[in-house]
């Protein structure tokens, strides 16, 4: 584990460092942020490098939606192209209002995956307004703005950003959209310190919206953006097609009302089961592709919305896979884009055309999160020691930034591990070392 002096070293050079992942991000679907979330309720599931490997290999995808701050699973996202959203869960907001808490959890949590892995956004919780528990939703906005503050002390603020995913049910009206209000009561004692706090920090409104749990038999076509219902906003003579747009508007409009609407809203949940009870309207899997298919062309289209136009949203869809262990009806097992095996439930047009032979994947060799910061400069002496280049790494060379030990004893235990034969025990550096099958390289900095 590095010490509190090496974490705060490692710190200081975040920021001067934090434009060399703009090379992690790599092209989005239609030039728009789309992302998935990847929940884990499962006992079929593939490992984390699996579906790290799967995500950034067979499919556009460029973000990953977390629902806890794993550092197993964050390790595995390490070096790939995705930005990451991790969320803290509601049992422990609580504690986060306790800023000794908040600045230790960043240390410990995520300064140490910060060098390699592109986390851009925490989330403190999720839907907790609808949890109606008062302690928690006392507790939402000050653990927010802890949070923050324990970035801030790590020079981490800039690069990752505070937000708190939020339901629909935090509207009390929206319908027709122009009329959105949020919840009286909570309107003004937590929402607008929220987006007051949103506001300073230049970070992003997130809300889950679901049009599934929205419509019936009535408005499935309108759901479904199936294009043959027009509905009327009277009170702007605006025009909706679809009720994703409603639902989007009718958040802008309750924003505005607070004085708001400057700031971006992001979707971080929507999608639609492909089974499900009877009594469910439209859970079958025609409508569930045609539901995220049409959902990936709207958003990324740059039409936005009619209160919202000429724009894109960042959006993640629920979810990867089909989790077997949640919880509910059966339609909440099966919101899944991909089966277990990662076989495709329904085809949206997210995976690659060239999709690469994952019985011959490459293999890097990296550091363990957990190698002391002693033992991994031992691996660079010893390394540099052998006669391999180990110029890459020297002031000037196109690995030394970020000038920490973990980088640096990453690109020289993996040319170490390449120029001995790529076998496992070439990568054990006394336990300090392990395999990885998504490639760490970075900006110039290129691994063998």
């Amino acid at each position: 584990m590095a010490t509190g002096e090496t974490l705060i070293v490692m710190a200081s050079t975040i920021t001067a460092i934090s434009f060399l992942f703009a090379a992690f991000t790599n092209a989005a679907v239609h030039g728009a942020v789309i992302g998935v979330n990847y929940g884990r309720q499962g006992n079929n599931l593939p490992t984390p490098p699996e579906v790290a490997r799967f995500l950034t290999q067979t499919t556009m995808m460029t973000g990953v939606k977390l629902f806890d701050a794993d550092p197993f699973i964050l390790q595995a996202f390490a070096g790939t192209n995705l930005t990451i959203n991790l969320a803290v869960p509601n049992e422990l907001i609580p504690k986060f209002t306790n800023l000794s808490f908040a600045q230790h959890w960043v240390r410990d949590t995520i300064l140490p995956h910060t060098t390699f892995t592109n986390i851009t956004r925490i989330l403190i919780g999720n839907e907790v307004l609808s949890t109606a528990n008062k302690s928690l939703i006392r507790s939402l906005v000050p653990a927010m703005q802890n949070l923050h503050t324990g970035l801030t002390s790590v020079e981490l603020h800039h690069r990752i950003k505070v937000s708190s995913p939020n339901s629909l049910s935090i509207l009390s009206t929206s319908n027709p959209p122009s009329t959105g209000q949020f919840q009286m009561g909570y309107d003004t004692q937590v929402i607008k310190p929220m987006l007051s706090f949103l506001r300073a920090t230049n970070s992003v409104f997130m809300v889950n919206a679901y049009p599934f749990f929205g419509c019936n038999a009535d408005t499935l076509d309108y759901a479904l953006f199936r294009g043959n219902t027009r509905v009327l906003d009277e009170n702007t003579r605006l025009v909706y097609t679809n009720m994703l747009d409603g639902q989007l508007d009718a958040v802008y409009s309750a924003m505005k009302l607070l004085g708001f609407a400057d700031i971006d809203i992001v979707i971080s949940e929507t999608g639609w089961p492909s089974v499900g009870d009877a009594w469910e309207a439209g859970v079958d899997l025609e409508s569930a592709r045609d539901y995220n298919a049409k959902l990936l062309d709207h958003v990324t289209s740059g039409v936005g919305t009619p209160l919202m136009p000429n724009r894109t949203f960042e959006t993640y869809i629920f979810s990867l896979f089909n989790e077997d262990l949640k919880p509910g009806p059966i339609s909440e097992r099966n919101f899944g884009l991909f089966h277990p095996d990662m076989t495709p439930v329904y085809d949206i047009g997210i995976l690659r055309s060239e999709v690469p032979d994952l019985g011959e994947v490459k293999q890097w060799c990296i550091p363990k999160v957990n190698a002391d910061i002693k033992s991994l400069q031992e691996n660079i002496d010893f390394v540099c020691s052998q006669g391999l280049d180990c110029k890459p790494i020297l002031p000037g060379g196109t690995c030394f930034l970020p000038d920490l030990p973990r980088a640096h004893a990453a690109y020289a235990m993996n040319e170490y591990f390449q120029a001995s034969g790529r076998n496992s025990f070439d990568c054990d550096f006394g336990q300090t070392g392990e395999i990885t099958t998504t490639d760490p390289s970075y900006g110039g900095c290129k691994f063998n």
